[in-house]
């Protein structure tokens, strides 16, 4: 890492330790983005060479968007490079089988930023149209009824019987993974850190793991 300073969320930091030995950090908590943003772009605008640390991928649910807008914004001409990462999706699904191989929806179900009227009908469109769906931020201590919701949702219009990925931590040391389905989900511990993956028509179990068909094999059938 070429970056004189890393600035990032504090967790974040603390988890790329091995890597900012000699470096200075620049670490802040939840809810301080717009902050961090600020602080990466003014210092990299002076001339530093900063590294803006983000979750999984800086372009999904990351920093990489609110750092071009406030740049913008703020009139602050720096070169950037955003380097693509491992979102969570990705990391879950890989711990329960192969749930993505079809077309599918990533929606966060934390109402922080987006209204959950607006949330809640995106939900109903990707569960009528037949869409896996990786649900982000899904459950926390004080927000509980969004997840009863979404599962209301897909009950409407797939079996309870439908295949369900419940993945905490993914990726790291401390990751587990059980697979579900619809009727039992809200029975799991589930979390900020947790992602959910419903699947669709297709998704069946196979052994232990999560499988959402393509095609290919149906499409081989004489």
């Amino acid at each position: 890492m070429e970056s004189q300073i890393v600035v990032g969320y504090t967790p974040y930091l603390e988890a790329i330790a091995d890597l900012t030995a000699g470096k200075q950090l620049v670490a802040s908590g939840m809810t301080h983005e717009v902050q961090r943003c600020r602080q990466a772009l003014q210092r990299a605008a002076s001339g530093e060479t900063v590294a803006l640390i983000s979750s999984g991928d800086a372009g999904i649910y990351g920093m990489a968007g609110l750092a071009l807008e406030l740049a913008e914004v703020e009139n602050l001409h720096v070169m950037v490079e955003i380097v693509p990462g491992v979102t969570a999706a990705s990391a879950a699904a890989a711990a329960v089988g192969a749930p993505l191989m079809l077309d599918f929806a990533v929606i966060s179900l934390s109402d922080l930023l987006v209204s959950w009227e607006v949330i809640r009908r995106r939900l109903e469109s990707v569960a009528a149209a037949d869409l896996v769906v990786a649900l982000y931020n899904p459950r926390s201590k004080k927000r509980v009824r969004q997840l009863e919701e979404t599962v209301e949702i897909f009950r409407a219009v797939r079996a309870g019987q439908t295949p369900v990925g419940v993945v905490t931590s993914a990726g790291q040391d401390d990751q587990s993974s059980v697979i579900t389905d619809l009727d039992h989900l809200l029975e799991q511990d589930v979390d900020m850190r947790t992602v959910v993956i419903i699947g669709n028509s297709s998704t069946r179990r196979i052994d232990h793991w999560m499988v959402t068909a393509r095609g290919y094999l149906q499409r081989e059938t004489p």
